[in-house]
């Protein structure tokens, strides 16, 4: 069975569902985290564990989406942004965000995934991870712009 790879429609109406507001989303050059750019992976699993998908935001991103689901200020998001990672209540709400995400990838057909693991934007990304986010091929990679918060990096990864 083969994985669903959601397409930026999806993406969008599910952010706007979820964070309540607007988002704008274009095509962006592939997300490339490293070690000096803070990157939010989630790590999306089928049935018998193995890594399918992946979802790797950029800090931008990250605490973006994280204060605006739970109408945070954006404050919060820019204080995370210059400390260069997300503090536990963003990682908490971004998780969240994530986990609901797990449902653009299960369609009718498809592999159904679920959200496994959650490595948010700080700590050094494991390096097994890292690389599965640099593939190239089945993927997705967007500017995402949430009104009233900011732009960032997302990019879906099949691998």
């Amino acid at each position: 069975m083969t994985v669903h790879l959601p397409q930026p429609k999806q993406l969008r109406d599910l952010l706007v569902d979820l964070l309540g507001r607007d988002a704008t989303l274009s095509p962006a050059p592939p997300f490339a985290p490293g070690p000096d750019t803070p990157a939010s992976v989630a790590v999306y699993v089928d049935d018998s564990l193995r890594i399918r998908a992946l979802i790797a935001c950029d800090l931008a991103f990250s605490a973006h989406a994280g204060a605006a689901i739970a109408l945070v200020p954006p404050t919060a998001a820019e204080e995370a942004i210059a400390d260069g990672k997300l503090s536990d209540v963003l990682a908490e709400n971004l998780y969240e965000v994530l986990n609901i995400a797990a449902s653009t990838f299960n369609v009718e057909g498809a592999e159904h995934l679920k959200l496994h693991q959650l490595h948010p934007a700080g700590p050094p990304l494991d390096p097994m991870v890292r690389i599965q986010t640099l593939t190239l091929g089945r993927r997705e990679d967007l500017r995402v712009e949430v009104a009233g918060y900011g732009a960032g990096s997302l990019s879906v990864v099949l691998v």
